[in-house]
């Protein structure tokens, strides 16, 4: 401590003041200042005390409070406290959510379609949100609109009719959310930022040339046949009819093949929806008003649940294996695929709906973090607005000598599947 008596020795006084009353009288100067100095710094630090209780809850409220004990905030790494809060969200994603807009559950390929690519975004870290429409129209546009206001960082579309979205497109662009079309193109808008689909324009060809190759074509020998073609609304249709029929129009003109019932046209053949119930009805309007008397050889149907009509439409009309058709059939479906094992189904289009998904979440990967997908043509796929940047897989067609190896062995389905 300070030597308060020594202090005040040395202190000058005037003449006329005794030095014991000198002494005495700074004494009592220097301790009522030192007791004023005190009180003043006593409250003062009351005061801060007050503040620092009151401010130390609010510190501390989002984090634990030994954190905040053991590392005041100024000593704290500033590492430290900018990766605090990425601990809270997926590393990979930032905690984005995406929109997936599939069509129906009609159809057992889009069940496989939406549950691989939600699985496969889920593994990345992401959020999301699966909707199927069952084919509805304005179903699918609602659930896209409440898809944007949720606040998706991306919108993945399998569009029923691509016409009616575009003004909900719009609406997503305005937003800042990237689309990409899944398996079928979204048209005129200039919305759409990728495409991720098979060939679609390949599936035709594929069947055209099954077709070709597998049912005997010959001008000396005609084969009748009738066409079971896509939905009007969907492009994938449109660019499907093209392949097949590049490929069979040579035949049609040179007698090779016979359509007796004459609709050899898109616009003829094209089945609202992709209904199965239409495909049925059209080939039993056909056998009936057609073929009574001649058998039909060939169905070039361009989807699974088309051949599954044409199969209950023949089996209606008497036919057996002794006059069994030729049925296309495209996606390769388990019950298609057993279909072609016993002989009902002749062929179908394989699509690795896995693969298919794997791709698309690689473009959604991409878009989120401002990187370039894959693709693989820029040229194919104009939306009547812009040419869509897109990945193409390569469709496969199967039949009962190679699906062991492509589709089992694939792991695709398993033989304990088809055997059920």
């Amino acid at each position: 401590m300070y030597n308060l008596e020594a202090y005040i020795d040395k202190l000058a006084v005037p003449n006329n003041y005794s030095l014991r009353e000198e002494k005495e009288d700074m004494k009592k100067k220097v301790l009522g200042t030192l007791l004023s100095v005190a009180m003043v710094a006593s409250m003062l630090v009351g005061c801060g005390g007050g503040e620092a209780e009151t401010a130390a809850p609010a510190a501390t409220e989002g984090a634990p409070a030994a954190d905040a004990e053991e590392t005041p905030a100024a000593d704290a790494p500033a590492a430290d406290a900018e990766e605090a809060p990425a601990a809270d969200a997926p590393a990979a994603t930032g905690g984005k959510k995406v929109g997936v807009a599939m069509p129906t559950q009609s159809s057992e390929r889009w069940i496989n379609d939406g549950a691989n690519m939600k699985a496969q975004l889920e593994a990345l870290g992401y959020e999301v949100d699966l909707q199927y429409a069952e084919d509805d129209v304005q179903a699918q546009v609602s659930q896209i609109e409440n898809m944007i206001a949720s606040g998706v960082n991306c919108l993945v579309i399998a569009s029923i009719d691509s016409d009616a979205l575009v003004n909900v497109e719009a609406q997503a662009k305005e937003a800042g959310i990237p689309i990409i079309a899944y398996d079928r193109l979204l048209m005129n808008t200039d919305a759409v930022s990728y495409y991720a689909t098979f060939d679609n324009k390949g599936v035709g060809t594929a069947i055209g040339k099954y077709i070709e190759e597998n049912a005997g074509l010959d001008p000396a020998d005609p084969k009748t046949i009738e066409f079971f073609m896509g939905s009007p609304d969907d492009n994938n249709a449109h660019m499907l009819y093209a392949g097949l029929m590049e490929v069979l129009q040579p035949y049609l003109d040179n007698g090779a093949l016979v359509c007796k019932s004459g609709r050899t046209s898109f616009d003829d053949t094209c089945i609202l929806r992709w209904s199965q119930e239409t495909a049925q009805q059209n080939c039993e309007n056909y056998l009936t008003g057609f073929y009574a008397d001649e058998d039909l050889d060939i169905c070039a149907t361009a989807f699974d649940g088309f051949a599954y009509g044409c199969k209950a439409a023949l089996e209606g009309a008497g036919y057996t294996d002794e006059n069994w058709p030729m049925i296309t059939g495209q996606d390769a479906e388990l019950m298609a695929t057993k279909n072609i094992i016993s002989g009902k189904q002749t062929m179908s289009i394989y699509k690795d709906t896995r693969l298919l998904a794997e791709k698309c979440v690689t473009m959604v990967q991409a878009v989120l973090e401002g990187a370039e997908p894959e693709i693989n043509d820029t040229e194919q796929y104009d939306n009547g607005k812009i040419v869509v940047p897109s990945y193409l897989c390569t469709p496969v067609a199967v039949d009962q000598s190679n699906y062991e190896e492509i589709i089992v062995e694939g792991g695709y389905y398993t033989a304990e599947q088809l055997a059920e």
